[in-house]
């Protein structure tokens, strides 16, 4: 498959995806110009692009096993923020420099936490970023998924785990600054944190790992894998009877998931300049979900969609209006539910087209049957 075609199935979406894409790699180059220049952009603007586009990252994890999986999760604001606490950590090293970071000094601790060593090394905090998600969630989903547990049942399960943890984050003794979190970056990799070109070159990363996320997840989605997940969704006691171990399917998805949104995390807190437990509030990871719904689930650049058109929304509303924001929100997933259930994505291609597609559960079990066949085929001819 040719790396054009990654974007999009037909020309037209395919261009206008490439397009969005070089724009949010060309807009944090503008934050350079002068500032009495008509195409200067500001450092909120800077910020609120690059943030907008950490959470747009987030959705595309959720889409990943909701969307294709049909895994609802209510708890991915907690493998978010355990990315963000990763890089957390080493941005408070380097404020700190060779002292114990400022929380700690308050709290009056002697020595730094043994999970504290070696985050003063960029490389590790990065191993940290995909370490430390990528085994929560398999411990997590290993357990889940092999006692069978699925839709609302596991949805709660995963709200109460993101509860459980904001609670344990909140401690003061737990090591990782308490209700305040960590805060007063200064540097990264030698750059002030504040400057222009550190701006523009975190806002440019975020959108050049976004576009690799969601070329990857394509890719990866119109292989067999991304056909089994689909079938796993639609019915996955019939894929079992065909002798797929749904488990490690389901398991690597969720792990990979939890990979993209630490990832997501470690990107927006030098943007941000801050992480605290907040960001594992139930809430938020009820909104993430609201995201991927409004945008088109299972459609992946209807996740990143949602995202971008929910949190600009936000934006407004919570400067404007902000004690009906809530409202807003909870009206915005009441309408999407009875009126756009493929989100905005479907409703532009119900314009655009005006005819019914074939569903994909057909197409995504077919497949999965005719792999299966093939397999069973090669193997009895080796034999």
């Amino acid at each position: 498959m040719r790396i054009l075609q990654l974007f999009a199935d037909k020309p037209v979406s395919r261009l206008a995806i490439m397009g969005c894409f070089a724009v949010l790699m060309v807009l944090p180059w503008l934050h350079l110009l002068p500032a009495d220049s008509a195409l200067h952009l500001s450092a909120y603007w800077v910020t609120l692009i690059g943030k907008i586009m950490c959470l747009a990252m987030v959705a595309l994890a959720l889409d990943l096993v909701w969307g294709y999986a049909g895994i609802l999760s209510l708890g991915h604001g907690l493998y978010f923020a355990l990315g963000g606490y990763a890089m957390g950590m080493y941005l408070m090293r380097q404020a700190s420099g060779n002292s114990l970071p400022e929380f700690m000094r308050f709290l009056s601790w002697d020595k730094m936490p043994w999970f504290w060593a070696g985050t003063d090394n960029f490389a590790w905090a990065a191993i940290l970023v995909v370490l430390v998600p990528a085994v929560v969630a398999f411990i997590f989903g290993f357990f889940a998924f092999r006692s069978k547990i699925k839709d609302v049942y596991f949805s709660i399960i995963t709200q109460a785990m993101v509860f459980a943890a904001s609670l344990l984050f909140f401690r003061n003794e737990t090591g990782f600054g308490g209700n305040n979190g960590f805060t007063g970056f200064k540097t990264i990799l030698g750059m002030d944190i504040a400057a222009p070109m550190t701006r523009t070159l975190l806002c440019f990363a975020t959108a050049f790992v976004l576009m690799l996320a969601y070329l990857g997840l394509r890719y990866l989605m119109h292989k067999p894998y991304g056909r089994v997940l689909g079938a796993v969704r639609d019915s996955e006691n019939r894929l079992q009877y065909l002798g797929y171990r749904t488990l490690w399917y389901k398991l690597s998805a969720w792990v990979l998931s939890a990979i993209i949104a630490g990832i997501a995390g470690a990107l927006y807190v030098p943007q941000v300049g801050i992480i605290n437990p907040s960001e594992m509030n139930p809430v938020n990871s009820i909104e993430m979900a609201v995201w991927v719904a409004t945008g088109g689930r299972g459609t992946l650049i209807g996740a990143i969609l949602g995202a971008g058109v929910v949190n600009a929304v936000k934006t407004y509303f919570t400067v404007a209006y902000p004690e009906a924001w809530l409202l807003i929100l909870g009206g915005l997933f009441v309408v999407v539910t009875l009126f756009l259930p493929k989100g905005i994505i479907g409703l532009l291609d119900k314009i655009t087209h005006g005819k019914k597609t074939v569903e994909p559960s057909v197409n995504n079990m077919e497949t999965a049957m005719q792999t299966n066949i093939e397999t069973n085929t090669e193997t009895k001819k080796e034999s």
